[in-house]
């Protein structure tokens, strides 16, 4: 029997059996939003070096803004990650990378677990892109792992006007992330911020929205949907294709996120839309209106939750303990009953 002891933060996490690690659905942490703060700044796409790390750099990027050609591999939906991570993952308050990649390895309470960058990489695949997780140490994760450390390490230096290369880093080092003793910080930014500074650095995530005034309502959702979203969208929530190819990504329906995704949460997709939409048009809405829209857009359909066992209200019990519509009736369904398959095949 496999047993696992964790020191995360300087939190021990006691001895567990691989056997008897359940798999939550916790909520999201999210903060209030600092109007003061000041956010890192990557150097440009063009500041990444010639050379075997800087084409691990830039195949990472590719990678995260076109997903799709991973599509059948490893994603089985017609997102990207850059649909939820804004600006190439490079915008503050849309879970950008430079925050993300510092944040890891950390403790999870979806997988009761210490997740490592690549495993936290791995459940986005699962989840997120409704697909399967590409193996540990393959050169997908890899690639993401270094795009996301060359923009965090860069933002680094740059904010502590420091002239010096990102540091290469070796393929088992680059997947684990940079919330550890033993990552190579910079000993001049060592002195200014801790380890917990730099694991909580200000724009990650996306940030909390206050309560609504009423209780969040699809049909008020509905209303904000087609006067705000439908028109990138579509009337049907299916996104637009251009080419046959998805230029702006489904939000129901069995080629968005499924049921295991964060964003099926009525509170994290409320935070998202709030502060990043509509596209280029971000914090237009009202907090009531955001969450309203957030309440509609999860109240449809998706594909199923991983962890579906083939029981609805033993899933929903385990799992779903949270401001979410899995196993409820909404729009006339119980949510969940009908779920569309999990990494269908693309015809």
């Amino acid at each position: 029997m496999k047993l696992f002891n964790y020191l995360v933060a300087g939190v021990f996490i006691s001895s567990v059996s691989a056997a008897e690690l359940p798999d939550r659905q916790a909520q999201i942490p999210a903060i209030a939003k600092d109007p003061a703060a000041q956010y890192l700044q990557p150097s440009d796409l063009s500041a990444i070096p010639e050379g075997e790390f800087g084409d691990k750099v830039r195949l990472g990027y590719q990678i995260f803004v076109n997903t799709q050609q991973l599509r059948d591999k490893y994603v089985g939906n017609e997102l990207n990650c850059v649909n939820c991570h804004m600006n190439a993952g490079n915008k503050a308050n849309a879970s950008p990378l430079w925050a993300a990649y510092m944040a890891y390895p950390a403790y999870r309470k979806k997988n009761d677990k210490v997740n490592s960058y690549q495993e936290r990489i791995q459940g986005c695949f699962t989840y997120s892109m409704n697909g399967t997780a590409p193996a540990s140490g393959s050169k997908e994760l890899v690639a993401i792992s270094a795009y996301s450390y060359w923009l965090a390490m860069s933002g680094l230096l740059n904010q502590f006007n420091l002239d010096s290369k990102v540091a290469e880093l070796s393929d088992v080092e680059l997947v684990k992330g940079g919330n550890r003793e033993e990552f190579p910080i910079p000993a001049a930014v060592k002195a200014k911020w801790d380890q917990k500074a730099l694991s909580s650095l200000a724009g990650r995530g996306f940030p909390k929205l206050e309560a609504p005034e009423q209780a969040y309502s699809t049909e008020r959702g509905e209303i904000v949907y087609q006067t705000h979203c439908q028109a990138c969208h579509g009337v049907d929530g299916q996104g637009i294709k251009m080419a046959n190819v998805s230029a702006l990504p489904p939000l129901w329906g069995p080629q968005s996120y499924n049921w295991g995704a964060g964003m099926h949460r009525v509170n994290t997709a409320a935070n998202f839309i709030y502060e990043n939409m509509p596209l280029g048009k971000s914090i237009q809405l009202t907090v009531q209106q955001a969450w309203d829209v957030a309440a509609f857009v999860n109240a449809h359909e998706r594909p199923q939750d991983p962890r579906f066992k083939g029981d609805l209200p033993q899933t929903q019990k385990s799992h779903h303990q949270h401001d979410g519509f899995y196993g409820k009736q909404q729009l006339g369904n119980v949510l969940g009953a009908e779920a569309y398959p999990n990494f269908p095949v693309n015809k």
